[in-house]
């Protein structure tokens, strides 16, 4: 037996009394103690915010998206380290690949979510907003690490994927973290921690670990500070009334347990494919990790007609569960975290029983392989059923966080949808169905009381993630008892740690303050043509005039001709009476296709090829007569990494064409994206 550390202020640190005893789940052995005394949380706090906080701050999003890939490469490398370890919690097999290698996966998803954000400590969010009739003042926005720390309380079901998929996300975003996992399982979190140390790829005060009690804890925070839980909603509920967080407007993020549903649509009979496949989902989901998924499905909604044959498969399918020790191949379901989990589902059980009936499994005995049941927190799989949903509502606010799942009939699709949202918000529901207007109307019906619908079916079955698991790019999270709160979700979870800023000003200043050219901005003279420049020698605002071109009729026949385009409005002046317009009007793609002949030098130089063309747009329509030229503005520049070693060195370059007719007005305004070599072939 050993004593867990602690990670703070920059080394590993016991706690000063014995601490708690932490159990082995399928023998029941002490294996360690954890500790949390003697730290001192305002420091830890403090030195996130003045180390770890402007270590990051100084990091691009690229270069912070770079090193969490190397991270996670590290980590992945070393993942069967943990799996040893991992089996102590009860997990088999499977249920420590989720929670290991999915966690190390998140880690992969948010390093290259790095490619949506430009190579800046900063991030320009959305278009700027015209706030003058001349044009002279604009708005936008801009979004900035918050300076503060990430407190992540998480939950004991998954000791790596949750500290994993929190901090994925707050460090690519240029935010240090203290995490919290809970103290049952926080062995296997800190040996992921000292793997995480040992690598010296994040900077320091980038992570703390708390692996004991961090009661007070939320005494400290601060505004620029982020809480997110995980755990039981009257947890979550209790840490996010805490006057220091409504005192300091302090962000908290809520993931709570909530009562997942998954549907059985009407045309998902026996002998379909779809009717396996939902009695296959259900069967996973109540025993991996032995149904202590915040995610696993609680309620199973069947058409009243089929409630006897989904039994009946149902319990066909959890006779054939090999329950034991986790480490033996043949054992599909481990153990519950422990003895105090294994007690706490089965007075949720008889809670339950109030209102439903047990047709599969039993409270009291399991048989179980290579283990001693007396020792271990094994438990059978418990199918309850309830005849009566919409009166006997036990089963709509009650959870046992195991494996336990409750029969639900319903008449209709309608039932099914207003049945889903009796669980008062869920983190997830799902629908089996193979017919495109039931998901329809189930899903627009369902949407408002969960975070995220699946929709299953022979054609996405196989490749399908399945009910239970949260995707790094969509958000995790939901409304009501699931907590009120988004997880992940790709950019959209990176933005919970920025701060968001409109400023305004002239064009100038706001390309100035975003190095992003702003329409209507000062230009300037890049006296070569930008062509013939380098990626570092082109800077943001370098504009150059083009010549001048006459458009004839003859231009636009040639370019009907070769593209093949023949719509009336360009070839056929006779149709014109009710359009608006005048006459024969050039293509917008032969206006485009002019001026990059206008504005491309045709000598070799450092621009590698044309790499695609946003937002165009034609404002103005351009008549035989009419003259046009083009000002080519560097708008944005977009540095890309080396793929080998024998790769060019190269970045993306965003051009602004804008054309503009005789008048000056402006007649077409696209963003040409070119890439540029490099001078320093070394980066």
């Amino acid at each position: 037996m050993r004593a867990l550390e602690n990670f703070a202020l920059g080394s590993w640190i016991s706690g000063t009394d014995n601490g708690k005893e932490l159990y082995n789940s399928v023998t029941g052995e002490v294996i360690a103690t954890a500790s949390s005394s003697g730290l001192d949380f305002a420091k830890m706090m403090n030195y996130g915010r003045t180390v770890g906080g402007p270590a990051l701050r100084k990091m691009t999003f690229h270069e912070r998206g770079r090193m969490l890939k190397a991270l996670a490469l590290h980590l992945h490398a070393k993942k069967e380290e943990f799996y040893p370890l991992s089996y102590a919690t009860g997990a088999t097999r499977v249920d420590s690949w989720i929670d290991i290698e999915g966690g190390i996966g998140n880690l992969f998803a948010y390093s290259s979510l790095r490619k949506q954000f430009p190579n800046e400590t900063y991030y320009v969010d959305g278009e700027h907003a015209p706030l003058s009739k001349g044009g002279s003042f604009i708005g936008h926005h801009i979004m900035v690490p918050k300076e503060g720390v990430a407190i992540h309380i998480n939950a004991f079901n998954f000791p790596i994927w949750g500290m994993l998929e929190k901090i994925a996300v707050n460090l690519l975003a240029g935010v240090p973290a203290i995490v919290k996992p809970a103290t049952l399982t926080s062995f296997l979190t800190e040996k992921m921690v000292r793997e995480i140390v040992a690598s010296n790829i994040l900077p320091e005060g980038a992570l703390q670990l708390i692996c004991g009690s961090a009661n007070g804890i939320l005494d400290h925070v601060e505004s620029q500070d982020v809480v997110t839980f995980t755990g039981s909603a009257s947890t979550g509920r209790m840490l996010k009334s805490h006057s220091r967080l409504i005192e300091e407007s302090v962000p908290f993020n809520m993931e709570a347990d909530s009562l997942n549903s998954s549907i059985l649509a009407p045309d998902a009979t026996p002998g379909t494919a779809e009717f396996d496949i939902f009695i296959k989902e259900v069967h996973r989901e109540m025993t991996v990790k032995c149904g202590q998924k915040c995610t696993a499905i609680r309620r199973i909604m069947v058409p009243e007609n089929l409630v006897e044959d989904v039994q009946i498969a149902l319990g066909k399918r959890l006779e054939k569960t090999v329950i034991g020790n986790p480490e033996s191949k043949e054992v599909r379901m481990g153990a519950l975290a422990g003895q105090v989990q294994l007690q706490e589902v089965r007075d949720k059980v008889n809670e339950l029983l109030k209102d439903s009936e047990i047709v599969y499994g039993s409270l009291e005995g399991v048989n179980v392989t290579d283990a001693d049941a007396s020792k271990g927190a094994f438990l059978s799989p418990i199918l309850l059923r309830n005849d009566d949903p919409f009166n006997k509502t036990a089963t709509h606010n009650i959870e046992a966080f195991g494996p336990v799942s409750t029969l639900l009939p319903y008449k209709n699709l309608d039932e099914a949808i207003q049945l889903s949202k009796l669980g008062k918000g869920s983190l997830v529901c799902s629908i089996v169905t193979n017919d495109a207007k039931t998901a329809r109307e189930f899903a627009l019906g369902a949407a408002s009381h969960h975070g995220r619908i699946l929709v299953l079916n022979e054609e996405c079955a196989k490749e399908s993630t399945g009910h239970g698991s949260p995707m790094p790019l969509l958000v995790h999270g939901g409304p009501g008892r699931a907590g009120g709160g988004e997880e992940m979700g790709g950019k959209r979870g990176v933005m919970h740690y920025l701060q968001r800023t409109a400023i305004q000003g002239s064009p100038t200043m706001m390309t100035s303050v975003t190095n992003v050219y702003q329409y209507g901005a000062k230009q300037i003279d890049p006296i070569k043509h930008p062509f013939q420049k380098h990626f570092e020698e082109l800077e943001v605002g370098d504009t150059y005039i083009t010549h001048k071109h006459t458009v004839t009729d003859a231009d636009i026949v040639n370019f009907a001709n070769v593209s093949g385009d023949n719509f009336y409005a360009h070839v056929d002046e006779t149709s014109l009476d009710g359009t608006i317009f005048e006459k024969r009007v050039a293509h917008g793609y032969y206006v485009l296709s002019k001026a990059a002949g206008m504005f491309v030098d045709p000598r070799k130089g450092p621009v590698l090829l044309n790499y695609g063309i946003d937002e165009a747009r034609f404002t103005k329509p351009v008549y035989p007569g009419m003259t046009i030229g083009v000002r080519l503005t560097v708008k944005e520049k977009v540095d890309q990494e080396k793929r080998s070693e024998d790769d060019i060195a190269k970045g993306i370059v965003k051009f602004q064409v804008d054309v503009y007719d005789e008048t000056d007005e402006t007649v077409a305004l696209a963003t040409i994206l070119t890439m540029v070599k490099k001078i320093d072939q070394s980066s």
